[in-house]
Parts: structure tokens; sequence; C-alpha cells
């Protein structure tokens, strides 16, 4: 058969949940003093959404990968300043450390990036990264098992929690 249905109507709902998720990231990032461009969940809505089984997009790797990130990128700024080759070590070192503590989740590798290009603070690691992390894994939770469950009502997200 060239035409799944039933993976059609899954493709379509991880579309819709990613869509509201952006727009309510959106909403977050102009009632904040966070631009939209410091706040780095797009790829990672795209992951846990549209590729839920895959084991970055769970909630481990999805929470712990963003926090890791962070707290990597904000220990080289402190330490090195904002300086670009300061950012490209944040990143390498960042792949390092989720390998190590088993958080892997490729879309936080802009994390550091992020932070050490824009200098930001300690208060970075906590909102909006921290929270917005455990927010995104509720809604991923909430989307998958509440309003995207398809006909096979034993798929569901997380595959694991930890």
């Amino acid at each position: 058969m060239l035409f799944d249905r039933t993976q059609f109507l899954a493709i379509l709902a991880g579309a819709a949940g990613g869509a509201i998720a952006i727009a309510s990231m959106e909403a977050f990032s102009a009632t904040t003093a966070f631009p939209l461009m410091a706040i780095p969940f797009a790829t990672s809505i795209v992951m846990v959404l549209g590729s839920p089984n895959a084991e970055p997009a769970q909630p481990r790797a999805l929470i712990g990968g963003h926090l890791v990130s962070t707290l990597v990128g904000l220990l080289i700024v402190k330490l090195c300043g904002p300086a670009p080759w300061a950012a490209a070590l944040a990143v390498g070192l960042t792949m390092i450390a989720m390998h190590l503590t088993g958080t892997f989740h490729p879309p936080a590798g802009i994390d550091p990036l992020v932070v050490v290009t824009n200098n930001l603070s300690w208060s970075f690691l906590i909102v909006p990264v921290g929270v917005g992390a455990l927010l995104l894994a509720l809604f991923a939770f909430a989307w998958h098992n509440l309003v995207a469950r398809g006909a096979n009502k034993s798929d569901t997200w997380p595959t694991r929690w930890w």
C-alpha cells in the first residue's frame, strides 16, 4: 500500500502539536525578557513530536540534554568569556557531557552557543531552559497520550521516562 493512513495521521498529529508548541513558545517569548532566538526549543519540539520513539526524544535526553548543555555553556562563558573559540569549545564539551550522562539530545547542542555568544547569566539555566524543557516534556506527554494517540492504543510517549 502506498498510503498508510495511520502513519499519515500520526504525522499530522505531530505537526499540529509542533505548531501549537511553537506558538506557545512565541507567546512566552513575547511576554518575557527572552527573545525567541534565545529560547532553544524549536528543534526539540520537532524531534519530540515528530519522532517520539527516538532515544533523543525521550524525557531524560530532552530535559537532561538541555540542562547539561546549558550548564557546560555557562561554565565555559564564566571561565573564558564570550569569545567565538569559547563557544566552539563549549559545543564540543557539551557533546561529550551529554554522551557521558546518557542525555544526548542533538537539539540541545545549540544551547552552549546561545549561552556563550550572548554571555548569559546563571538564571538562564532555570528560566527559560529548565522550566521550558520540563514544560515541553509535559506538553509532549499530554499531546501524545491525549490527542495524538492513533489506532495503536499502546503507542504512547515516552517509551521510557529515565
